[in-house]
């Protein structure tokens, strides 16, 4: 397979130009491929053992929109603004345990592991729950897929700036209030998922009132 390699310093610049979209213009609308190759990017990303702990919901309706507002105090300009928000989904501890059916169909379906291969791979993926990072409980078995989530966020966002298109991550919202409002009107079954960020796409309205700001980049390298 043949890859199109861009220039570093094309890649530096998308992420100049991504900042975190206060409000977007809402008269401007991604396509739907626009979407669907940023959604492609999440679907690519990588994550722990390859288990993919994950799932999106794009909210385009909305009085759905209108509902996430009351508990998701940081997303009413961007509800009210975005071409796109998704909600970014994580596995809860019946999905991603060891000997969970979900693990096994990934093993087996998935990445159709010969059988020798699948005792084996599941063996280290136990030994790394109970041994290695000491995930012995539900909520740690959620924060440790909210990090691989966490990766598909990023992936999305990068490759939005690339090609033009602004982001809005967002953490700010009543965790437990938006899971209720998930399995009450989204149909998503919160025992085996919960929410672990918002992110919103668009075109931003006007550009950042002031530069970038980073702490300096020698120090937060450190070569031994």
């Amino acid at each position: 397979m043949s890859t199109t390699h861009i220039s570093k310093e094309d890649v530096l610049n998308a992420f100049q130009f991504r900042h975190a979209t206060k409000e977007f213009d809402a008269s401007k609308k991604l396509s739907e491929d626009d979407i669907n190759f940023i959604l492609k990017t999440a679907n690519l990303s990588p994550s722990s053992f390859g288990f993919e702990p994950w799932h999106f919901i794009v909210v385009q309706d909305q009085e759905l929109r209108e509902l996430l507002k009351p508990v998701a105090w940081g997303a009413p300009l961007k509800l009210d603004t975005a071409s796109h928000f998704v909600l970014g989904l994580s596995m809860k501890a019946p999905m991603t345990k060891w000997d969970s059916e979900y693990i096994t169909h990934m093993m087996k379906d998935v990445k159709q592991l010969p059988g020798d291969v699948m005792e084996m791979y599941a063996k280290f993926y136990r030994e790394f729950q109970e041994r290695d990072f000491n995930l012995d409980s539900d909520k740690k078995l959620f924060d440790w897929a909210s990090k691989q989530t966490y990766i598909a966020l990023g992936n999305m966002m990068t490759a939005a700036a690339l090609v033009g298109i602004d982001s809005c991550p967002i953490e700010g919202f009543h965790q437990e209030k938006v899971e209720q409002l998930l399995q009450e009107k989204f149909d998503v079954d919160t025992t085996k998922y919960g929410l672990s960020y918002m992110v919103a796409f668009g075109h931003r309205k006007e550009d950042p009132s002031r530069p970038k700001s980073r702490r300096d980049f020698d120090s937060i390298i450190t070569w031994k």
